[in-house]
């Protein structure tokens, strides 16, 4: 175990239809480098998860609702994918503002598979480079970023990738980006 992280809190937004490794295994990087998370969802209670988008894979405890979610008690996002996850996020106006509050602060995000999704419904990727799963990249192209097929991509505070074929990779930039961001001044 690392200490990179410790004392940073991390969350984690996400609702029904998260693909559970990209929950799981990013979480585990974090907690790994001494980062303290918290799943942030639409709703209290558990989020369903999803295998490959179509296999029921367990739940997840939600620690506390977007709607009282404040992005000062944050030090860093993490958006996981599936398909039906960020497409019900983006349509939630206290998930976008959220989403955006990080971005539009200069806080790190991290974003893999659909989960740039919500990004794109924020209004915040005009003009960045990213990467995400290759069925929502007119969405993100549409948004105004430049969408490249690469393992990981990272543009100033935001780090994404593909898919869970890059969670090695992609765990990795991410807990290196988030402890360059949040170092002390």
């Amino acid at each position: 175990m690392t200490d990179e992280l410790r004392g940073k809190k991390v969350a984690i937004l996400a609702t029904d239809g998260v693909e559970r490794i990209e929950v799981e295994e990013p979480r585990g990087a974090l907690h790994a480098a001494g980062a303290e998370t918290e799943l942030v969802s639409l709703h209290d209670g558990q989020i369903s998860a999803r295998q490959s988008d179509l296999e029921p894979a367990g739940t997840f405890p939600v620690d506390r609702q977007v709607a009282d979610a404040s992005v000062n008690d944050y030090d860093a996002l993490l958006l996981p994918g599936g398909t039906m996850n960020p497409d019900q996020l983006r349509t939630d106006s206290d998930a976008v503002a959220f989403a955006r509050a990080f971005m539009e602060g200069g806080k790190p995000v991290a974003a893999i598979c659909h989960g740039p999704w919500t990004l794109a419904e924020a209004g915040v990727l005009s003009g960045r480079r990213l990467t995400s799963w290759p069925s929502i990249r007119t969405d993100l192209r549409n948004a105004g970023a430049e969408v490249v097929d690469e393992e990981v991509v990272v543009d100033r505070n935001l780090t994404s990738s593909r898919g869970p074929q890059d969670l090695p990779a992609f765990c990795t930039t991410m807990v290196d980006q988030f402890a360059k961001a949040l170092q002390p001044a």
